[in-house]
């Protein structure tokens, strides 16, 4: 079984009821598994063969899901782009991609001139139309864009595709690339169907949510959790083309949402919402679990959310190359702050030192992941792929610990640890104390260059009040951190940099103080 095949599956069961909801209108699912058919009808047609490589460069939005689907059933592999990057960054994914056929929004089209000419093996391009008044005509490379609505229209709503195996590559995910050029994470039919099923059973996850998609459907923690994960089950998907605070809240209210999944940076945006709008709390009334995932959660900002809202945050762990998901805090047991959970179905994950052996309970190591959502490999990169798989296990990058319950704790990225004098300092230590002054919005911990301790600490702050100080801060980290751990400098900031996906930005912060 793999996602198009269950797809049609629920469509049978679940013909008439909504697989989602967008700008208020809803789809069924037979009306959904029938674009599916037809979009990899024609792509056939257009001479795409099983394992050739489509792109989506899409934001949010049913041409995402259609686009992913009939890419699928069509057997191609696809690559999802985030929309926002620049052309270069498109550039680089698509040739190194070895991408035939793309599917991206017009208004975008105008991102693909300077580059078309570095992209001949770019055969089809797939207008998704958003403004009519626009004139296709005028690009150099018309000849080879189609709009969607002509790929659907001639489609064939009985198209099965050809036979894929679980084993065969189904989505490539270029990771962020914060440390040299992006890799492309191969996962397998196998490796996304497992997940999204087991993400599914652990969460329970079923016909009758409303799952909000506001995450970037681009982004793999959005992909599994947000959308295979609910349409595997017959649920409905909200979509929302973009995270807003007050459009959560409105659908959220408005269609009884069950299930919202964030970073920890939207939570935040929402409890800072919230205090403005006494009336956003009700609007969460009929949510039954909040995911976090994508990065730590402080654990000062999860309290408040809790206790804000009035709803449970189970805290997750997750990186591309697995899925993502590999841990979940349980719903059947109290839930731990600052833990990433146990082990989901039939994932396995401990935590080892620099020879590969399992530390004891409670030391800090790195953690390693097994199971069928582990990735197939980088594509074209063996020396890489030799280095993150090794004798079965994903090496994650991220220190870690576990407690005798097998409960995970991330400690920090591997590369983040900043030493000092010759001890360790993890920066979300220091975080988690920074962020617990109630003054305190956002904070960011990196380490700089010293000429005499290794490295220093250096804290970059968002706060809610003009009259927190430097030396407040640092004072109030004495009394909870031990001396070389407390930040030697405070920057306060407007807001901290991040990606779209929410992830706050080191790198850029490391360029801010070498500015």
């Amino acid at each position: 079984m793999n996602l198009s095949e269950q797809l049609s599956v629920v469509a049978k069961e679940q013909s008439k009821k909504p697989a989602y909801i967008f700008q208020d209108n809803e789809t069924s699912y037979m009306e959904l598994e029938g674009a599916v058919s037809k979009v990899a009808s024609q792509l056939s047609n257009m001479g795409i063969q099983k394992g050739d490589h489509i792109a989506l460069v899409l934001g949010n939005s049913p041409y995402y899901i259609i686009g992913l689907y009939g890419a699928l059933r069509a057997g191609a592999v696809v690559i999802p782009i985030n929309p926002l990057y620049t052309e270069n960054e498109i550039s680089y994914i698509l040739k190194n991609g070895d991408v035939k056929a793309v599917f991206t929004m017009d208004v975008l089209l105008d991102k693909f001139v300077g580059i078309a000419e570095e992209l001949p093996m770019v055969n089809h391009v797939i207008s998704c139309e958003s403004n009519p008044n626009l004139q296709l005509e005028q690009y150099p490379f018309a000849s080879k864009i189609i709009t969607f609505s002509e790929l659907i229209k001639h489609g064939d709503v009985s198209f099965k595709g050809p036979n894929v195996t679980e084993e065969d590559v189904a989505i490539i995910l270029y990771t962020s690339g914060t440390t040299g050029k992006p890799k492309g994470a191969m996962l397998t039919h196998k490796n996304l169907f497992s997940n999204a099923k087991d993400v599914a059973d652990y969460l329970t996850i079923n016909e009758n949510d409303r799952v909000i998609a506001a995450l970037p459907m681009f982004h793999v923690f959005c992909l599994t959790v947000a959308l295979n994960a609910p349409l595997m089950n017959g649920g409905t998907i909200l979509i929302l083309p973009k995270f807003s605070p007050q459009e959560v809240f409105r659908i959220a209210n408005e269609y009884e949402a069950t299930v919202f999944a964030g970073v920890p940076t939207m939570y935040n945006f929402l409890l800072q919402a919230a205090k403005t709008n006494s009336e956003a709390t009700a609007t969460f009334n009929s949510i039954r679990l909040c995911i976090s995932g994508g990065a730590a959660m402080p654990v000062a900002l999860l309290t408040a959310f809790e206790e804000t809202f009035n709803v449970t945050i189970s805290e997750g762990y997750g990186l591309s190359e697995a899925s993502p998901v590999t841990c979940f805090n349980p719903l059947d047991r109290p839930r731990k702050p600052g833990s990433i959970g146990r082990n989901i179905s039939n994932v396995e994950n401990k935590v080892v030192d620099e020879m590969g052996e399992e530390v004891p309970v409670g030391e800090v190591g790195e953690l390693v992941s097994r199971g069928p959502n582990i990735m197939k490999g980088y594509y074209k990169l063996p020396e890489e792929t030799a280095v993150a798989l090794r004798d079965g296990w994903l090496y994650t990058g991220d220190m870690a610990r576990m407690d005798d319950e097998g409960y995970f704790y991330i400690v920090d990225r591997k590369k983040d640890m900043i030493l000092v004098g010759g001890y360790n300092v993890y920066p979300r230590e220091v975080e988690e104390v920074l962020y617990s002054h109630p003054n305190v919005t956002e904070v960011a911990v990196i380490g700089s260059p010293h000429p005499e301790q290794g490295e220093e600490v250096l804290a970059f702050v968002v706060k809610d009040d003009n009259a927190l100080t430097e030396a407040q801060l640092i004072e109030f980290s004495r009394a909870h951190l031990a001396k070389y751990k407390v930040p030697s400098q405070i920057t306060f900031l407007e807001e901290l940099p991040k990606n779209t996906t929410g992830k706050i930005l080191r790198k850029n912060l490391r360029e801010l103080i070498n500015q």
